[in-house]
């Protein structure tokens, strides 16, 4: 029995290279393919795959939107996350989500195909590397907010206009920001930034 896999690949040649890669394989067919999640979840209602795998390389947050969508209105369709550099604090999010595949991008070619039958299966597929960088720093003490917030300064933001992005007000954002650096022990924004670059929860 064929297993059905939709892609979810932003770049054509990746996206390529990974069908090319798994039709070579005679229990898996490549039924569709998504070029972002923005398409994601309307592609799987469209054509139900067993197995969805989504490229999350960079730790794109959209990811992990897009597979506790599917979870939800597609329950009976398995997810495989692809990850490249993707934090150890993004990573533990996947595995709390408890998405069903976790591969990274290094990983052996046959590991994919191995994690599809796995999943599809039923059973977890979870690339030890990528378990144990997930394990192996300290879990983040911020908030999704803090977090968030702290994410949009390292970029370089200016705090009115994280206030606006953010649908805050200044003073909640420089709040969050104070709670920031108490909490990671930084003497200032910057120190912060780094202390939370250096623990992977950037």
């Amino acid at each position: 029995m064929l297993i059905r896999v939709l892609l979810v690949e932003e770049t054509d040649l990746v996206r390529g290279a990974l069908a090319a890669l798994l039709t070579r394989e005679e229990d898996i067919e490549v039924v569709a393919a998504a070029p972002g999640c923005g398409q994601a979840v309307s592609r799987a209602l469209s054509y139900r795959p067993d197995v969805v795998v989504i490229d999350c390389d960079g730790g794109d947050d959209g990811a992990l939107g897009t597979s506790l969508e599917l979870s939800e209105r597609l329950p009976e369709c398995r997810i495989v996350l692809l990850a490249g550099s993707a934090t150890p604090e993004y990573l533990r999010q996947a595995l709390a989500l408890r998405v069903a595949g976790l591969i990274g991008r290094n990983s052996p070619c046959d590991f994919l195909a191995q994690g599809v039958r796995k999943v599809a299966a039923g059973e977890r597929f979870i690339d030890p590397e990528l378990a144990l960088l997930a394990l192996s720093s300290a879990k983040s003490p911020l908030t999704p907010r803090e977090l968030e917030v702290l994410r949009l300064a390292a970029d370089g933001t200016p705090t009115r206009e994280i206030a606006a992005r953010l649908s805050l007000s200044v003073g909640t954002v420089r709040n969050h920001l104070n709670a920031v650096s108490r909490k990671t022990g930084a003497r200032n924004r910057i120190d912060a930034i780094r202390i939370a670059r250096q623990s992977g929860w950037l």
